[in-house]
């Protein structure tokens, strides 16, 4: 495990303050290598592990399952189950990791979610989810917090939105992020839930007026850093970024702690020479090159070559034998970018 001496690691003060932008939780996405190479577009965003089944981390291979670098610092471990003693003592296991903030799945709608009992159906039961994160605050040095959907099916989410957040909060939680879409769990695929059911972005801000002592953020659709900012305006405390800070980390990431009245930091060009380093030593340890750069595939979306830098990593990168010198390969295929007067 490694962790860093960052004075503020698993503060409350830190995680509402990383709240204001975050990373979503993604599966097959955000793994170690991902979360590495985001850090590097931004200090101040909270990053998120993919989802780790409390069973998985009390029965599994710990260190493969928590392990991550401490650099990535401030990140959170969203863990997914609905058995309270169970979520109790995969916190009690992972305080050893020094993650910033242990997050609760409460939104995920995919069959095999579903089959385990937590994720999005557990929308159904306010009252399971409350004895949960109360067994998780238990254990917990660092902050508990709940991703959550508007609803689920047939449920209407101006009348179970607002008292799931009242009989969750009452059991210790402070901090939820709102997914604003319904969850279908039958009839649409995980994937259609992420974009089929419309958006209720005023349902997050009124749940935001009507629990002003709760910290609200949201998630769904959003893509651009403008519209984040448009969002925070409205007086949310937060804003989770998903697939547009996955497929386009460059324009979405770049510049991100501006939110936070910070200097843009590193371009992309910078970010790739700042990869070197964590590349090689991978590569040292017997990883695969494609673990890596399949994360970095969007980071010039929208520049002149951008096509070739996809392509020539998407090729080669899974050969056997395949290293840094395909990163310079890669960015032969980029066009300079004009000089502005």
């Amino acid at each position: 495990m490694l962790r860093t001496q960052l004075p503020d690691v698993g503060s409350t003060s830190l995680v509402r303050s990383a709240a204001r932008l975050s990373v979503a939780p993604m599966m097959d996405w955000t793994d170690r290598h991902c979360r590495y190479f985001h850090r590097l577009m931004t200090r101040r965003a909270m990053l998120y592990t993919e989802m780790v089944t409390s069973a998985a981390i009390v029965h599994g291979p710990k260190a493969r399952l928590l392990d991550y670098s401490g650099e990535e610092h401030p990140v959170a471990l969203q863990l997914g189950g609905s058995e309270p003693a169970e979520l109790a003592q995969a916190v009690r296991i992972a305080r050893d990791w020094g993650y910033d903030e242990i997050n609760l799945n409460v939104g995920c709608p995919s069959d095999r979610v579903q089959s385990g009992c937590f994720g999005a159906v557990l929308m159904k039961e306010p009252q399971l989810v409350a004895d949960c994160v109360a067994a998780m605050i238990d254990e917990s040095p660092v902050p508990i917090t709940v991703k959550c959907r508007i609803g689920v099916d047939d449920q209407v989410p101006e009348q179970v939105l607002p008292a799931f957040l009242e009989t969750v909060s009452q059991a210790g939680v402070d901090h939820f992020i709102i997914h604003a879409r319904k969850a279908w769990l039958q009839g649409l695929s995980p994937k259609e839930n992420r974009e089929i059911p419309p958006l209720d972005y005023p349902l997050v801000l009124e749940m935001k007026r009507a629990f002003p002592h709760l910290t609200i953020a949201i998630n769904g659709g959003i893509t651009s850093l403008e519209q984040a900012d448009g969002l925070l305006e409205q007086g949310l405390d937060g804003v989770m970024i998903g697939r547009a800070a996955y497929h386009e980390p460059g324009n979405t990431l770049i510049g991100a702690d501006g939110l936070w009245g910070d200097g843009p930091g590193r371009d992309a060009f910078a970010v790739v020479e700042a990869m070197r380093s964590y590349i090689g030593r991978h590569l040292e340890q017997g990883g695969r090159l494609h673990q890596v750069t399949r994360h970095m595939l969007g980071l010039f979306h929208g520049r002149p070559g951008a096509r070739g830098w996809r392509r020539v990593l998407s090729e080669g990168a899974s050969r056997p034998g395949a290293g840094l010198e395909l990163i310079d390969a890669a960015l032969a295929e980029l066009q300079p970018q004009p000089a502005t007067s």
